[in-house]
């Protein structure tokens, strides 16, 4: 009977087995990217995590949670997905006016000044709430009195509808890295320098500072730059201070400026996530290492609670919150071509600037007697009437008719005026342009016979128009001036002569006691 009971059991596993001839490996659930968290750990209720979601508690539930007690939940899901948080119907909460005691807190976002959505409390359970992005912030409180049941919430991960046209997003890159030291420098651009990603794909990358057990770091921005600026869902920079989930978040800036950071933790982790339409988004972190005070003799005090590698003092870099590790250092001179000078160029170089100095002096020497002496025998043997006539043009004095009478009765006749324009004659010919003005020359003086010739002209037809009038004892005086070259331009005008005209009539005899000034040439 037993050989019979052995057979069947034998039979019964391979079919167990399923003839296969191997027992089949048990199905191992898949690894969950869920970086949610809840703060202090172990302490605030369980917590189950997915791929799509999560379900979390208060402590103690469904019993009563314990007194004094805070507990802070933070879930965070993948990148363009929001979050949908339900709550069991099983709840309660001490109840008060605005919930001022017990109860739970909801904020849009990862941080505590994030936007707040509401603040629970009593019999009813809270309504559906959902995120505008990826991350929801909440905190449990319970005062020292009136215990209650508490709470249960589960969470899930929906797509976000601004990125709903994408579609599924594709896979991203591995992008990881792993710093330490006492400083270096984070930057963006090691992305694509040690080719993590290609310049079109979304990144999501993370950089790993390492100090020294014991020891802090310093985080200071020197350059920082976001494509899409206030726009957190396409690019971020955030600082984690000892892991990098998502309750360790420190900062992030998606804005346009980034605060120094000071992490409390040996271990320090630097996120930048940016979506294909953010690739352009950079920054550069200088990262610090210190312990606290008291600082040993290979250590710098920065004044700050700070204790730096000596190495790092006076190396053109500030390394300490203020600049004490770079005050009082000497500026490192560039090395110029006079560094590279010896004894044989100072020399040359000596020897041609002395040669050149003569040369300049002896040059100085003979131009500054040489043209003197030749500018005084010029000055001495020149005369300035040779350029008079070119440089200066002529003055011209004007001639005065003078017409007097021995009688004082006589008046001029009412046309005499035009007699006198008429017969007045121009004394040079380039005023009127008469051709024997011209012939003569501009320069001749009005002589005798000229002026006799023109009175002559004029008692002619003083006589031919006043026939009946003309009397021997009128005279005219002209006086004939004289133009000049000389240099002041205005000489007295010279009398050439005294001529007697004809006889005038009686009505101009009392008018000739007048002196009529008539000008025979124009000034121009």
């Amino acid at each position: 009977m037993v050989p019979r009971v052995k057979l069947l059991l034998v039979v019964a596993s391979l079919v167990n087995l399923g003839f296969s001839g191997a027992p089949t490996a048990p199905q191992k659930k898949a690894v969950v990217e869920n970086s949610s968290g809840v703060t202090p750990a172990g302490l605030c209720g369980s917590w189950v995590k997915d791929s799509d979601g999560g379900i979390f508690t208060s402590p103690n539930y469904p019993e009563k949670y314990p007194p004094d007690r805070e507990c802070i939940y933070i879930i965070e899901a993948s990148q363009r997905q929001c979050i949908d948080l339900y709550f069991d119907e099983k709840y309660a909460i001490e109840p008060s006016w605005e919930c001022k005691f017990d109860h739970i807190e909801v904020r849009d976002g990862p941080f505590s000044f994030s936007p707040i959505i509401g603040r629970f409390c009593g019999q009813e359970s809270p309504n559906y709430v959902r995120s505008s992005g990826r991350y929801l912030w909440l905190k449990f409180v319970a005062d020292g009195e009136l215990e209650s049941t508490g709470f249960s919430a589960r969470y899930n991960f929906t797509q976000d509808p601004e990125f709903k046209d994408i579609g599924v997003p594709p896979p991203l890159p591995i992008c990881e890295f792993e710093m330490s030291g006492p400083e270096g420098i984070v930057e963006s651009v090691m992305v694509a320098k040690e080719g993590k990603a290609l310049q079109t794909e979304a990144v999501d990358c993370r950089w790993f500072i390492r100090a020294p057990p014991g020891s802090k770091i310093y985080l200071r921005f020197l350059d920082y730059e976001m494509q899409n600026s206030n726009e957190c869902k396409r690019n971020f920079v955030a600082v984690y201070d000892g892991s990098s989930s998502v309750e360790h978040l420190k900062n992030k800036f998606c804005s346009t400026v980034a605060n120094d950071v000071m992490l409390l933790t040996s271990l320090g982790v630097i996120r930048m996530w940016a979506d294909e339409t953010s690739r352009r988004s950079r920054f550069r972190i200088l990262f610090t290492t210190f312990h606290e005070p008291p600082c040993g003799g290979d250590a710098f005090f920065c004044h700050s609670n700070m204790c730096i590698n000596r190495t790092l003092v006076c190396n053109g870099i500030q390394n300490c919150v203020y600049p004490w590790d770079e005050n009082g250092c000497k500026e490192k001179r560039k090395a110029t071509i006079l560094d590279s000078l010896d004894n044989t160029n100072v020399t040359i170089i000596g020897v041609t600037c002395g040669v050149v100095i003569i040369l300049l002096t002896v040059s100085i020497i003979i131009q500054i007697k040489q043209p003197r002496k030749k500018y005084i025998i010029r000055r001495d043997e020149f005369d300035p009437t040779l350029l008079h006539e070119a440089f200066e043009p002529p003055h011209y004095e004007l001639c005065t008719l003078r017409q007097a009478t021995s009688s004082d009765d006589e008046v001029l006749p009412e046309d005499f005026p035009k007699l006198q324009r008429t017969s007045s004659k121009c004394i040079h010919g380039h005023h009127c342009g008469s051709g024997v003005s011209s012939t003569r020359g501009s320069r001749s003086d009005l002589s005798l016979r000229d002026a006799a010739a023109i009175l002559s002209e004029m008692e002619a037809s003083a006589q031919s128009q006043f026939p009946m009038q003309a009397t021997p004892t009128g005279r005219r005086n002209i006086l004939v001036m004289k133009h000049s070259y000389s240099h002041d331009g205005a000489e007295e005008c010279d009398l050439d002569d005294e001529l007697y005209d004809g006889p005038t009539t009686s009505h101009g005899r009392s008018a000739m006691d007048r002196t009529v000034h008539r000008s025979i040439s124009n000034d121009f």
